[in-house]
């Protein structure tokens, strides 16, 4: 199977699906933020990986508890990945944090705040 090919496309999507439920609703772990989201998900070809690319809003602290949290419930969240997508094998998760949220919502920050200096200094002019 290739890495691009329909079956892996869909393989992809439904365990980002199931992985966004467990994390969101299935865990009770205080560690991990309520503000936590599933960006994207790599299943290997042979089905023995997954990579997992995790957003957090939050601080520095909150990220690196809830990647914490998420490693100590791995056993947890692959179980239950098991139970409910199924597959020949129950890919092993790597939880990897994703900043590209966070980068663009600075972005957004940062282009907001030169707009309104220009607005103000188009009035003062």
């Amino acid at each position: 199977m290739r890495k691009n090919s329909v079956k892996n496309t869909r393989i992809n999507s439904e365990v980002l699906k199931e992985l966004s439920r467990i994390i969101s609703r299935e865990i009770k772990d205080p560690r991990i933020s309520p503000m936590t989201t599933v960006v994207s998900v790599e299943v290997a070809p042979d089905l023995k990986t997954c990579k997992a690319y995790i957003s957090v809003l939050g601080d520095e602290e909150a990220q690196k508890d809830t990647l914490a949290g998420l490693k100590s419930a791995h056993g947890y969240i692959k179980r239950e990945l098991a139970h409910s997508v199924n597959l020949r094998n129950t890919p092993d998760i790597r939880f990897i944090l994703d900043q590209s949220i966070e980068y663009g919502v600075n972005m957004s920050r940062k282009i907001d705040e030169i707009t309104a200096d220009l607005h103000k200094g188009e009035e003062g002019a």
